[in-house]
């Protein structure tokens, strides 16, 4: 990373004290940050090409180690130029060139204490992070009580935003876990579903002017995650600590640390369309690596026996026959999920790993994160919540041959368990395990932070396709959500791709599918995680005409570049996205409609490409051709899709 630091201001300052005003531009000067401090409280607005993206929204915090809520002064500022080139190799993108404006703020209270206030403007993003800094007061522990930085949206913005969950609610008391339905496009100033606020990302229809995301980043275990409140009257979210009652009680809500103490970044992205919201990086450019490793974890497609067969499919018979179904498709990895201890047992599941192994396929292994901050019964548990445990068990799955773990059931957003998920990332790295967290919070910048981190759930996921019919029927709409929120963010492990017409083990049980093949195809590429857990089944293989599973075998689940190409919330998705050179262009349709959509796509200008999309009823049809111009007519079935690919 280079600073460059300039000789001069980039904001100008009055000479009154009781309203200080400066401000600060992006590289391209489409985005403006004006920051204020009105009668000793602190503000910033944000302007996209002159036009008001959020209104004067506070800035400040309450802490040991100072009252930086009110009678503020700006004494000083810094200024740099930031730019920075980094790789990721599980993520959305592969090369990022981070250029970015940043002022470094320096405000004193009433009693001369220090409160810095980073901000980082890019071409598409504003990220801040607050600094309390040592000094001759305060040398040592700090806690952060909380934060009265909130976000003014315009009042005709509307939402789609996710409730945050009452604690210890939900199946086996086992939420929050960030598994609740989407608003669509409801007025700012409504309620939250059960009055407590709202879970990152939030995403907002700015009026007629565009579209703006907030989220979170930077957590290791040194932050709380932080959610937002309801809004005030006046359109003011304001960010909010966890629960008392999250994690069964166990812990603080507040945050600590050691002086110089910096919290969290908030981010947000925003423009005229959703092309930057889908394409920013901005989780994954105010972090750095924390683990230096030379082992390789891997990304790929697994097998996964539960999503449709459930419970009863863990055993030794059934996981071997999904190993076989994973060796079919070329798949790395087979996902054996809860109860492999109990019905299968360590001595068998040795013997599944070296046949997986035989096969080319590498073993992933459910567990339970508890101790006693849920009742859910599913084992193995008591095997991740403490370190002597906890690595004893990883030298065991490391000696066997397994290759990653999936981690369920977290439910909160605490110090300390945001600490959690950090030691076992540390300590899974160290044995070679990769991993993804389940019923568990969003991650907030973990593919650059750890080498091994490689999914979350953190949404509501495939399992719901199983158990409520609802869902099932809403599930074209909320798919076109995802990938402008929950997805854009990070990693997302929803299980998509599903081919059973009805999703059960036995032909006439269960619920029904909705969405068509072309549509299951194209959320192997809408949807990003760094390992995709497939929802199909072996029978699927003599149903369905053999070019689906052909695209199944050689569709990446990691990526050079992710393109934005055309769509809506809740209506319809497309996107396009490389690796290597081989561009992947899919369309979801979200609405129960014929849809034709035409598209640009210059990357396919003048190739030749396969195409999978929507036939009779929900059955598919393959073609090829050569598009001799950018454009291209996408006929959409109701809930419908389309893949097009360079083969």
């Amino acid at each position: 990373m280079r600073y460059f630091f300039l000789s001069f201001l980039l904001f100008t300052i009055s000479n009154s004290l009781r309203a200080q005003q400066l401000s600060a531009t992006s590289p391209d000067k489409n985005i403006k940050l004006e920051i204020s401090v009105i009668n000793g409280s602190p503000y910033f607005q944000v302007f996209y090409q002159n036009e008001e993206f959020l209104g004067k929204s506070p800035l400040g915090l309450l802490s040991s180690a100072g009252d930086f809520t009110k009678g503020l002064k700006l004494i000083n500022s810094k200024t740099a130029k930031i730019q920075e080139s980094y790789k990721l190799d599980r993520s959305k993108v592969s090369q990022v060139n981070y250029k970015a404006n940043e002022i470094t703020y320096s405000f004193t209270n009433t009693n001369n204490e220090t409160l810095n206030i980073i901000f980082r403007v890019t071409d598409t993003d504003v990220a801040f992070s607050y600094q309390i800094p040592k000094s001759t007061k305060n040398t040592g522990n700090c806690i952060i009580e909380k934060e009265i930085t909130g976000f003014k949206l315009p009042s005709k913005s509307t939402t789609f935003i996710t409730p945050q969950a009452p604690p210890l609610s939900g199946w086996e008391k086992t939420k929050p876990s960030y598994e609740e339905e989407y608003t669509r496009e409801q007025p700012i100033a409504t309620k939250s579903q059960y009055g407590l606020g709202f879970t990152f990302p939030a995403l907002f229809h700015v009026e007629d002017k565009g579209w703006l995301l907030i989220s979170e980043t930077g957590i290791s275990g040194n932050y709380p995650g932080t959610r937002l409140s309801d809004a005030s009257l006046d359109g003011i979210y304001t960010v909010t600590f966890p629960q008392e009652g999250e994690n069964n009680h166990q812990g603080p809500i507040t945050a600590s640390g050691i002086l110089p103490m910096q919290t969290s970044w908030k981010t947000i992205t925003l423009g005229k369309t959703l092309k930057p919201i889908v394409e920013s990086t901005a989780s994954t450019n105010v972090v750095k690596p924390l683990i230096k490793t030379s082992k390789i974890f891997n990304a790929g497609r697994a097998s996964w026996s539960w999503i449709v067969w459930q419970d009863e499919s863990c055993n030794y018979n059934d996981q071997k026959t999904f190993i076989n179904l994973a060796a079919d498709m070329k798949c790395e990895y087979i996902l054996i999920d809860a109860l492999w201890d109990v019905n299968i047992g360590k001595e068998k599941i040795a013997e599944l790993v070296d046949y997986a192994k035989s096969k080319n396929v590498g073993v992933l292994l459910w567990y339970n994160s508890n101790g006693n901050w849920n009742t859910a019964p599913q084992t193995p548990k008591n095997k991740m919540n403490t370190q002597e445990v906890r690595r004893a068990e990883m030298q065991w799955l490391q000696q066997i041959g397994v290759k990653g773990l999936k981690i369920d059931f977290f439910g909160g957003d605490k110090q300390e368990t945001m600490k959690l998920y950090h030691d076992i990332l540390v300590d899974a790295a160290e044995f070679g395990l990769n991993i993804n967290f389940h019923g568990a919070t969003l991650p907030r910048g973990w593919e650059r932070m750890y080498p091994n981190y490689m999914t979350s759930e953190a949404v509501l996921a495939s399992e719901n396709l199983v158990f409520q019919q609802a869902f099932s029927d809403r599930y074209p709409s909320t798919a076109t959500i995802y990938p402008f929120t929950r997805n854009t963010v990070a990693s997302m492990d929803f299980g998509p791709v599903f081919l059973n017409k009805r999703l059960h083990r036995e032909a006439n049980k269960g619920t029904i599918r909705k969405t068509t093949d072309a549509f299951e195809m194209a959320t192997a590429v809408v949807f990003f995680s760094a390992v995709q857990h497939w929802g199909i089944t072996p029978e699927n293989l003599g149903e369905k005409p053999a070019y689906l599973f052909d695209y199944l075998k050689n569709v990446p689940t990691v990526w050079d570049e992710t393109v934005f190409i055309d769509g809506y919330p809740g209506k319809y998705c497309v996107i396009a996205r490389r690796k290597n050179t081989k561009w992947y262009v899919a369309a979801i349709n979200g609405e129960n409609t014929t849809k034709t959509i035409t598209v640009s796509l210059p990357m396919l200008k003048g190739k030749n490409v396969s195409i999978i999309s929507d036939g009779e009823g929900q059955e598919s049809k393959f073609s090829t051709k050569k598009l001799e111009n950018d454009s291209y007519n996408l006929e959409l079935s109701a809930n419908g899709g389309t893949v097009l690919f360079m083969p």
